[in-house]
């Protein structure tokens, strides 16, 4: 069995103490074990099954740490699935009391902010297979991404909210959360897509 997959085994089914040490561990195992193909596998097999097996899992400490040690190998996922294919998942733990998770989502949604707005970064460039993932189809999770995070960002509101003149000094909070990802899809689409992204969704 491969360290990282020895890593999660713990994280699912150890004490409290292993577990958290475990999940802890796995960034230290990521980018120091040797890079194998069963490594690989194993990651990808690991975020294929993340979905599945964290309704099992009955614990909330241990919800927080399989979530964050997912969020650190995350971006060794398979590239065959299209960018969006836990986003339904992540946009409900975002929701989520524990920060250290939402978090988490709010990583493994960024990671994926790159080779969606690829094709507005560098217009004109080939990045993807058409077949699999064109510009159009990036441009269409782009927008459902943005739809679904202001949906959260009006459930969420709250008045006290207004004096708050920055992101950084919200409490921590869904809000935020919410917050602090569409502030990262102006970043990385600009303020123009997203002018465009407002005005479809308006």
């Amino acid at each position: 069995m491969g360290a990282i997959r020895k890593a999660f085994e713990i994280i699912l089914n150890s004490d409290q103490e292993e577990s958290r040490i475990a999940a802890r561990q796995i960034r230290k195992i990521v980018y120091s074990s040797k890079s194998d193909q069963d490594s690989f596998n194993d990651i990808k097999n690991i975020v294929d099954g993340s979905f599945g097996e964290y309704y099992k899992i009955k614990e909330n400490w241990r919800q927080e740490n399989f979530v964050m040690a997912l969020s650190v190998i995350y971006f060794l996922r398979d590239e065959n699935n299209l960018p969006d294919f836990l986003f339904p998942w992540f946009l409900q733990l975002l929701q989520h009391y524990n920060g250290y998770i939402r978090y988490s989502a709010v990583k493994m949604i960024v990671n994926e902010l790159g080779p969606l707005t690829f094709h507005i970064r560098f217009p004109g460039e080939k990045r993807f297979s058409e077949e699999n993932f064109s510009p159009k189809k990036a441009d269409e999770i782009l927008l459902s991404l943005f739809l679904n995070l202001n949906n959260l960002l009006n459930s969420f509101w709250l008045p006290k909210y207004k004096k708050y003149k920055y992101i950084d000094s919200l409490p921590a909070s869904p809000y935020k959360s919410v917050q602090m990802l569409l502030s990262e899809m102006e970043y990385f689409c600009g303020e123009e897509y997203l002018n465009k992204l407002k005005k479809i969704s308006s």
